[in-house]
Formats: structure tokens, sequence, C-alpha cells
């Protein structure tokens, strides 16, 4: 485990490709030893800040995104089976990025800044 965090960080250098902050919750196969051997590996300055555990609704992805998605862009979807959800699921992510200032208004909406 802790792959899928790597190969999502190395994307993110890959895209950006300057330095990065990287805001996710503290799930543990964010802590692995392998993503921190990455990260401290990279040279370009990847910080890595966790949501505080103790405090989900100051999670801005979890109130804000989740929200958006369920409500909004996956509304009154109906699907054949699950690999037509997860198409599906993709899609509507690929649509809210594409949407920055929504995705900041979810932090706002925590009482967040960027």
């Amino acid at each position: 485990m802790g792959c899928n965090s790597v190969e999502f960080l190395a994307h993110l250098l890959r895209v950006v490709g300057r330095r990065l902050l990287v805001i996710w919750d503290g799930s543990p196969i964010h802590r692995r030893a392998v993503v921190k051997e990455f990260v401290a590996g990279t040279g370009v300055g990847i910080q890595l800040d966790a949501l505080p555990a103790d405090a989900p609704d100051l999670n801005p992805w979890d109130e804000g995104g989740w929200h958006h998605l369920k409500h909004v862009e996956m509304r009154n979807l109906v699907c054949r089976d699950l690999e037509e959800l997860h198409e599906q699921f993709h899609l509507a992510v690929a649509r809210l990025r594409r949407r920055p200032r929504l995705v900041r208004s979810f932090f706002a909406q925590a009482g967040l800044t960027l």
C-alpha cells in the first residue's frame, strides 16, 4: 500500500513541475514510509499537510466536495452496473476539477484559507 499515493504525487510533479502543497486526510496510506521516502527524495519541495483528524467538519472535501458530487454532479444518476458508476464518478470529478473557484469555496466554507 502507499503506491497509489506515490503515483499520485509523481503525477502532480509531472503536471505542476514545481513546489507543491498537498492537503489530505490523515489516512494511514498517506503516512506510510514509502510516501515519506518519495517526498524526501524528490528534492522539489513537496509539502504534505494533513487535515485535523479530530475535526471532520473542517474537511472541505467531506463537507463540500462529496456533497457537490452527490447532490449536483451525480444527482438523479442511474447506472446499469458498477463499471458505469465508476465511469460517471470519474467524469463528475473531472467536471469539478475544471471549476477551481468552486473547489476553493469548499475550503472557505470550512473556514480555511489557501
